[in-house]
């Protein structure tokens, strides 16, 4: 299963010049760490790494969502900033999972586009800045399924980004980052992470 779900990041971040290699499996089966509700207090139990160690967690509940995951920011080492760090996918999302409709590995994607400084791609809807990334057509909401076609912002240039991670479709509709999405990525890294 996380070998599997490895190969499904390293293959979506691969042409963007990123990739994630697995430096150690810590599995602990503690009751109340099984969902995120005492997230702070696991993360400060189990996190390993620095600010460039990419920590994933797999849990059997994540408070109603598939996963979540913390922006970079300046975070120095201890600071609850710095534990927090990390992403948290639901486990029935990884290659094979039960989650219907999203159970091919893409939630991790999605989470570790936050980690390196992605925002959704309707954020902010039809006006304003959006997710601060020139490239991603502007979208009123999140897309549900693989609407092809679908135009939430018709008076802007081009239809909704269905096929970004950085949306809400289905997992088998999931294929890209965009080119200032990967300048993001990048940028983030350098700035935050490297």
């Amino acid at each position: 299963m996380l070998n599997q779900q490895l190969n499904v990041i390293n293959s979506d971040f691969a042409r963007f010049g990123i990739s994630f290699s697995l430096q150690g499996v810590t599995r602990t089966v503690h009751s109340t760490w099984s969902t995120d509700r005492n997230e702070l207090q696991m993360k400060q139990s189990l996190r390993r790494g620095d600010y460039r160690t990419l920590n994933l967690y797999f849990l059997r509940s994540v408070s109603g969502n598939l996963g979540y995951c913390y922006f970079p920011t300046y975070a120095s080492p201890g600071s609850t900033a710095f534990v927090r760090d990390g992403c948290t996918v639901l486990f029935s999302s990884v290659p094979g999972g039960s989650s219907t409709n999203f159970n091919l590995g893409k939630t991790a994607t999605h989470e570790i586009g936050h980690w390196l400084n992605l925002y959704h791609t309707f954020q902010g809807g039809c006006t304003g800045s959006g997710d601060l990334v020139a490239d991603t057509p502007a979208q009123a909401s999140p897309s549900s399924g693989c609407p092809h076609g679908r135009d939430s912002c018709p008076s802007q240039p081009g239809l909704d980004p269905i096929h970004n991670y950085m949306d809400y479709s289905n997992d088998a509709c999931y294929t890209e980052f965009t080119e200032g999405q990967r300048v993001r990525m990048h940028n983030a890294w350098n700035t935050f992470r490297a």
